[in-house]
Order: C-alpha cells, then sequence, then structure tokens
C-alpha cells in the first residue's frame, strides 16, 4: 500500500489506539502521526492533513517495536517470524560476524525486513589469529567454527595482541560492541577477558558475553563464569551485558541473579537479558555438549535434539558420531522442564530480576534439502528451528503480562523496546530514535491486540507465527499489514556503531 502524499511527504495517521510509552511511562487513547521514518505527533483527535492514509486502531495497542539485541536470525525467513512477534531491530551481539564490513554490505544487497546490526566477534578474531582460519561473515561457519578445538586455548602475549587488534579494527568499522562466546573456549585464561573489557571500555563499546561455566556446576572452571563478568565490569567500567540468563544459569539462577545485582547495586554498568524457554540451541559440537561433560550440564543424551532432522540423540555413541560428522549442526538442549512447576518458576525469575530485558537468541531457518533461507511467504513446509525464533516476545508478554501479571504493558513494552535500546546509545546514536514512541521517535513501531497475542511456536511446530501483531512498520514502511506479512517489504536499515 502507497501512503498518499501531503505535498512531498507520505503521511500516516494511526488513530485510536492505547498509545504504550515507556520512556514516560504512558499508556493513553491517542493518535499517532508518521511521516517517511519518523512520528511527527502524537496525541488526542490530532489534526492531519486532508490526504493522510488513515488507519482505525481503535481497541488495539500501539507502542515502539520490540529491539532483539540477541538474534542469529539473518535471513529473510527468520526475520519475518521476528516480525510477527512483534521484533522491527534485530541485532547480533553475542556472536557478531566477521569481517564485519562484509557482513552488513552482503544484508544490505539482499534486502532484510527488519533493521539488523552486528558485534565484533570474538571467537572469529581468535580463530583467524590462533588458526589462520579466515572468517566469512556467516552464522554457518561461525557455528562449524565451535567445535574447533584449536581457537580455545590461552593466546600467547603476541597472539593476544593480535586478536585485541582485529577487534579494534571491527569497532572502528562500525561494529556494535564485542561478543563474546567465552562459553564455547571455558579453559581460557581469565586475563584474557579483562584485556578484552578494556578494550572495550576505551572505545566506549558494550560486551555481550555467553558466559563460561558456573563454579556450582564445574569446580575446575578457571573462573565462575558470572563472577567473571562483574568483576571485569567493576575492575574497568565496561559495559557488560549477561547473555541469556536463563540458560547458562539453569537450576543456579538464583545465585546467579544475586551476583548481578549486588554488580548493579555497586554502581557496575552491567545489564542482563533472558527468554522464556527451557531449552537452548546451539552445534552439536559444542564445548560444553561433549560426552565427558554432560554430567556438568545435568544433561543426557536424549536431552539433545537435532534441528534438521528431529532427531534425539539416543546414546552417547550417537552423540559422538554426530559431532565427528557434523560438529556445526544444530541441535536443541533441554535444560529446564517447563512442564514442572518448580523450574518453570526458575524461568519466570530470570524475567522477572528488575530490568532484565528480553531477548530471543533466534536461531534461522533449516529445510531438510539444506535451505537456510527463503523469500517465499507462507514458508515453505517442513522448516525447523528453536521456537523461540517465531515466539519468544509474544511468550514472555504473555507469561508476564497477561498470566502472571508482574508487568503492565508499559513494563512489557520497557523490557522489549526501551531497554535494548538504551543499551546501544552510546555507542550507536541512532538507536536513540527507537526503543520509544513520541514526536521524533522513529516510526518502528508494533500494533498488536493485547487480548490475542500469543506465541504458537512449539518444539515439533517450530515456525508456526506469533498471534496479535496486527501491523509493524519499520522505517515507516509496512512489513506486517493486517496481521499479514507484505513480501514486498524490505525496509530494514543497518545500526552500525560509532566507537568513542
Amino acid at each position: 500500500m502507497r501512503l498518499h502524499e501531503h505535498g512531498e511527504t507520505p503521511v500516516l495517521a494511526l488513530l485510536g489506539g492505547r498509545v504504550v510509552d515507556p520512556a514516560t511511562g504512558t499508556d493513553t487513547v491517542a493518535d499517532v502521526l508518521i511521516s517517511g521514518q519518523r512520528v511527527i505527533a502524537v496525541g488526542p483527535d490530532l489534526a492531519r492533513p486532508d490526504q493522510a492514509e488513515v488507519l482505525d486502531i481503535s481497541g488495539l495497542l500501539v507502542g515502539p517495536g520490540f529491539v532483539d539485541l540477541h538474534s542469529h536470525a539473518h535471513g529473510v525467513a527468520g526475520q519475518r517470524l521476528q516480525a510477527l512477534d512483534g521484533v522491527t531491530t534485530a541485532l547480533d551481539l553475542e556472536a557478531g560476524l566477521m569481517p564485519l564490513a562484509r557482513a552488513y554490505a552482503e544484508a544490505e544487497a539482499e534486502g532484510r525486513p527488519l533493521n539488523f546490526g552486528f558485534s565484533a566477534s570474538w571467537a572469529e578474531a581468535r580463530a583467524q589469529v590462533l588458526l589462520g582460519r579466515m572468517p566469512q561473515a556467516s552464522l554457518e561457519a561461525s557455528l562449524d567454527l565451535l567445535a574447533e578445538p584449536g581457537w580455545q586455548r590461552s593466546s600467547t602475549d603476541a597472539e593476544l595482541h593480535a586478536w585485541l587488534d582485529l577487534l579494534s579494527r571491527e569497532l572502528a568499522d562500525g561494529a556494535l560492541g564485542i561478543g563474546v562466546l567465552m562459553g564455547y573456549a571455558p579453559r581460557t585464561d581469565p586475563r584474557e577477558f579483562r584485556r578484552v573489557a578494556g578494550l572495550a571500555a576505551a572505545a566506549g563499546a558494550p560486551t555481550f558475553t555467553h558466559v563460561r561455566e558456573l563454579i556450582e556446576a564445574d569446580p575446575s572452571t578457571p573462573i565462575d563464569g558470572s563472577r567473571e563478568l562483574v568483576v571485569a565490569a567493576a575492575e574497568t567500567g565496561a559495559a557488560m551485558h549477561h547473555c541469556h540468563v536463563n540458560s547458562t544459569s539453569r537450576k543456579h539462577i538464583d545465585r546467579v541473579l544475586a551476583t548481578l545485582a549486588d554488580s548493579q547495586a555497586a554502581g557496575s554498568p552491567v545489564t542482563v537479558e533472558a527468554y522464556p524457554y527451557g531449552a537452548g540451541s546451539t552445534a552439536v559440537g559444542a564445548f560444553f555438549l561433549a560426552p565427558d561433560r554432560l554430567d556438568v550440564w545435568g544433561l543426557r543424551p536424549s536431552s539433545i535434539a537435532m534441528v534438521g532432522t528431529g532427531e534425539r540423540i539416543g546414546s552417547l555413541a550417537r552423540l559422538r558420531e554426530l559431532r565427528a560428522e557434523q560438529p556445526g549442526a544444530e541441535c536443541v538442549v533441554d535444560f529446564l522442564d517447563e512442564s514442572r512447576p518448580d523450574e518453570l518458576a526458575l524461568l519466570r525469575r530470570s524475567l522477572s530480576f528488575p530490568d532484565a530485558i528480553v531477548a530471543s537468541d533466534a536461531m534461522p531457518v533449516l529445510w531438510p534439502d539444506g535451505r537456510r533461507d527463503t523469500r517465499s511467504w507462507p514458508l515453505p513446509a517442513a522448516g525447523s528451528t528453536h521456537p523461540r525464533t517465531a515466539g519468544t516476545f509474544a511468550k514472555a508478554l504473555r507469561m508476564m503480562v497477561r498470566e502472571q501479571g508482574e508487568w503492565d504493558w508499559v513494563e512489557g513494552f520497557r523490557r522489549c523496546s526501551y531497554l535494548p535500546a538504551r543499551i546501544l546509545d552510546g555507542i550507536a546514536p541512532s538507536m536513540r530514535g527507537k526503543g520509544w514512541l513520541g514526536t521524533g521517535s522513529d516510526a518502528d513501531l508494533v500494533v498488536l491486540d493485547p487480548d490475542v497475542l500469543t506465541d504458537r511456536a512449539t518444539y515439533t511446530e517450530p515456525t508456526r507465527p506469533s498471534a496479535g501483531v496486527r501491523h509493524l512498520l519499520v522505517n515507516g514502511e509496512f512489513v506486517v499489514q493486517h496481521g499479514q506479512i507484505r513480501i514486498d517489504s524490505y525496509p530494514g536499515r543497518p545500526v552500525r556503531g560509532q566507537p568513542g
């Protein structure tokens, strides 16, 4: 749909919706006027140009589109599932991609429904120096890397200097911070992590860390993973973001949250995210899925199911076989049983922690014929992924707003939109217009039905889109309209860093 013109500027009027602005804490019935990529007015009974395109959203909520700091769904298929989950900006900050310039260039050339961006990849930088392995700006290549032991060792002084220099260059090229997959190289010297934090602090860049093992699970770990993060933040002043605290903490979530709360109370710039699922997803060749390490996580082979085939691993022998034959293959790993009230309560506590951000850890959609993306919509049958790709935000809001009543809608938008955007204000000035709804904010908006919004993706039907998102605009252009994907809409723009 092309908006009517008012002079040279297209105008869209959203009339009579409940306008939720988490920046001001308001939830009120009002109109919203959009011109180009900006909101130009918010208020009751606004005067509007005669030729404005009018959309009645009475009875619906309109707020800032969700900002996902942790999405590996780089392609069109995954981003469309995320659009129907309310996401307008999907960033890969935990792992990142390298070389950064290539990652941005390829995404821009292909077109994206949602805004996109990447961190500098700690793992790829180390692999380039320690292995001589050149990065491919590819998630598939990054997953294969996770099973390669050569980059997981500690560095010599010369190697450390070399890969820190690579990270510095990636920050200069526009990385949104440094993504640190410490959990995949958990025996490295803790002094290296402090050097990464120091580099980030000097550049004014945040870090996004998948922490190493907890001391309760693995007493032989060089340092408790969550403790390492808060110590680095205190010593360097770096902004340290703790990725998916629900999955790395598992049944030790209360102790970890207490550690993070103490750090925040002391003034350290530590933030945290969670997603509302009791299973994670990674490459089957990951360090922590080695047969002799499953007990550390309290896992069995049957806790692991392969994404591409649906196979649930039946034995240690089969696990060894899969790790040898296709170490980068994606799998789903059960770590909490959501059918048990005590374990579901642990999951909810990770979401209810003060200022915890909702982030999906979305994964790409795979098909049996080897495809990893498609522009076809609806998605072709037999696609597989983790259900968090399609349902994270709707499920979190269903649980915390509609069912538990722990959040009101303002707080829900604050967790899904406002807080994640603010983490990037310092390094990415373009984020300052996102995560809030008012005059001058970006026209990245979601219109949803509060009584209908829910996740529909399951582990057996993981690509079922969420229900309840009626409209979604990215940079002022409809990606979802009347509940349907606009298949010709690719308004996503790159979000780039500007290090200090």
